[in-house]
């Protein structure tokens, strides 16, 4: 009788060992995973301050290089062409400035009344030069539209049309126009009379520090005689897009900021910032 009660306590404080093992391997686990947690988010954090350095490098070089809104905007001038030198442990910090009113401003198709002809024909050759499906100007009238990416619910608008676009359109204030002394060879190739190789001569010839006017522009040996409106052109901007990627090690990470300048007293203002994956390019 006294073995048998023996056994059976043995049994017991086996069975309350077992069960202290694995309570204790849980305990450990879960420690484990909780420091692995707060890794990865000091890991996020470290990136994304490093990206807000990138992003406060560009604004402090915008500000002092673009002091008089009054002045045209080109590419060719210092705050388009510098890149920092942002080399740290393990990795490095890039940064692009990026002249919006380069791009097709989409709320120029918002209007309450009928586009005019000269937008339309733009909107219309820009889709053509990149080989997407039309999507017809009059799709887009009198929308209310916050941010570009809801152009994707519009019909006819499918992800390869909206990613072949995207590079080439903002949503800025109706009274933007295209900026000829930023913008690229696509966006000048439609405008009207232009051609392919003719918007790549354009770009190559263009000044430095950009055509004072529109008329500079319009009257070049090289558009003599085209016919190129005047109307949606321009030559400055107050709208620009920061966009910072980071990488340390394998992680990487991209922040875009879009920033607005005040014409009237010359300060800069944060419109959104968007934390986004890194592209293709960047991740391989």
């Amino acid at each position: 009788m006294r073995k048998g009660q023996q056994g059976i306590a043995l049994i017991t404080v086996l069975l309350v060992m077992s069960l202290a093992l694995l309570i204790t391997a849980g305990m450990l686990r879960s420690h484990r995973l909780a420091l692995h947690s707060s890794a990865q988010q000091l890991h996020q954090l470290q990136l994304r301050q490093l990206a807000f350095a990138g992003e406060a490098w560009a604004r402090q070089r915008l500000s002092a290089l673009l002091v008089d809104p009054k002045l045209a905007v080109a590419a060719g001038q210092a705050w388009a062409t510098g890149q920092p030198e942002m080399l740290i442990d393990n990795g490095q910090i890039d940064v692009e400035i990026e002249d919006l009113a380069a791009r097709f401003n989409v709320s120029a198709l918002l209007t309450q009344v009928p586009v005019g002809a000269v937008t339309k024909q733009r909107w219309l050759r820009l889709q053509t030069l990149l080989e997407v499906p039309v999507v017809e100007a009059s799709a887009l009238q009198g929308l209310s539209v916050s941010d570009i990416s809801q152009l994707r619910l519009l019909p006819g608008v499918d992800a390869v049309w909206f990613a072949r676009m995207q590079p080439w359109i903002a949503l800025l204030s109706k009274e933007a126009t295209l900026n000829i002394n930023t913008a690229s060879a696509t966006l000048l190739g439609t405008l009207e009379g232009v051609t392919p190789g003719m918007a790549r001569r354009l770009l190559s010839e263009r000044p430095l520090n950009g055509f004072a006017s529109v008329q500079d522009f319009t009257f070049s040996p090289a558009l003599m005689g085209l016919g190129i409106q005047e109307a949606g052109l321009g030559t400055h901007s107050r709208w620009f897009r920061i966009t910072t990627h980071v990488r340390i090690g394998q992680s990487r990470l991209r922040l875009e900021s879009d920033l607005t300048r005040d014409l009237k007293t010359g300060t800069w203002h944060l419109q959104q910032r968007r934390f986004l994956a890194p592209a293709h390019s960047e991740s391989s």
